[in-house]
């Protein structure tokens, strides 16, 4: 809950209690006021004969001020002020005020007139007969007479609305602001694990050199896969050697699952002056092991060529299938790459994937930039 809730707060109960106090206090005042400043008829009253006689039209007098207050505070406030619209907001305001003071002057000249006549005569016939008793007057009088309360009511309302508005909007900013603070420090210690991870690696990596090497090898593979990740996965763009690296570094390490059984067919540039965007490539060699070598009981193959000219790379990757095992999955890591590259190459890309009987095929072309510029 917000500090002082009573003013701040957008609690259903908190809203109540506070609009209407605010109305209470100015009913009120006006009270007060109209009594300690009678008109020249009521005058020769006593205090609280004063108060009997203005209690009604005090009270009638708040719907044109009503009216005023919540229209200038959820109506121009919030949807023209706020927003920025501020010429609309003035002329809505003008609007506003016109159609207040007509509202004011037609309760004026009729309920409030009889109301005071009424109540007048309650007291004392001869008072109500008094020629001084204001049984009529002009339109344009009523008008003024009218405003006086309600614009004055009005400002009071949106000036605490502004108050309100600004300051929700500061708690808005000094909220997001220790946010950021928090996921800064949470970012700061979840950099502890990766130094852990990779000390760990390394002392695993050390013990197995003497025991295995295929087992310390595929250590190295995996640390250097990681440490990809972690630390260039971030960047908008890298080297596209190291992404090729990460991904024959994956092949690898899928392979050996397979022992001698998979056959594979790797073409990969080894030299290249271009940048790519991180893991843009991988979904799809990941695609090929999970829903197509993984699947196949005999003889799982997968054929990977990327090619380069000059900044134009093209990828052709093909995997068997085995029909008899559908893959019922939606393949989400395919619909993620296609919005990458959507969003991350626009217009320089081009994929085609199509699934024949026994094979899966993709090729992939990217306009990539020079990695001298990133």
């Amino acid at each position: 809950m917000p500090a002082l809730p009573f003013i701040f707060s957008n609690e259903s109960r908190w809203k109540w209690i506070r609009h209407l106090s605010f109305w209470i206090v100015w009913l009120l005042f006006q009270l007060f006021l109209y009594s300690f400043t009678p008109s020249p008829v009521l005058s020769q009253q006593n205090f609280w004969t004063r108060i009997y006689l203005t209690l009604p039209e005090t009270v009638l007098y708040l719907v044109p001020q009503l009216f005023l207050a919540y229209s200038l505070m959820y109506g121009v406030i919030t949807k023209l002020v706020i927003p920025g619209r501020y010429i609309t907001a003035m002329f809505a305001t003008i609007v506003l005020i016109l159609a207040t003071a007509l509202l004011s002057a037609l309760m004026s000249i009729t309920v409030v007139d009889q109301v005071r006549f009424a109540m007048t005569r309650s007291i004392s016939p001869v008072i109500a007969q008094h020629p001084t008793t204001p049984r009529s007057i002009s339109i344009g009088v009523a008008m003024l007479a009218g405003l006086r309360g309600a614009v004055t009511i009005g400002g009071i309302a949106a000036a605490i609305k502004l108050m309100k508005c600004f300051y929700e909007k500061q708690q808005a900013a000094l909220t997001l602001e220790k946010e950021k603070i928090n996921a800064e420090l949470q970012m700061l210690k979840a950099q502890l694990h990766p130094h852990f991870l990779f000390n760990t690696l390394n002392n695993i990596y050390s013990l197995t050199q003497d025991v295995s090497i295929k087992a310390s090898g595929m250590i190295m593979r995996l640390s250097g896969m990681l440490r990809y990740m972690l630390y260039e996965g971030s960047k908008a763009s890298v080297p596209l050697n190291k992404e090729l690296q990460m991904i024959n570094d994956y092949i690898q390490l899928e392979a050996i699952r397979y022992d001698k059984s998979l056959e594979l067919s790797i073409a990969i540039p080894d030299n290249t002056n271009a940048a790519i965007a991180p893991l843009i490539l991988l979904p799809f060699v990941e695609n090929a092991f999970k829903h197509g070598a993984s699947k196949m009981i005999e003889q799982p193959w997968i054929s990977l060529t990327i090619e380069m000219n000059g900044n134009h790379l093209s990828m052709k990757l093909i995997n068997g299938k085995d029909n008899n095992k559908p893959d019922t999955e939606p393949g989400i890591g395919i619909a993620n790459a296609r919005k990458r590259l959507g969003l991350l190459y626009p217009q320089k890309h081009n994929l085609q994937i199509s699934e024949e009987e026994e094979m899966f095929f993709v090729h992939l072309k990217i306009e990539l930039s020079d990695a001298s510029l990133t």
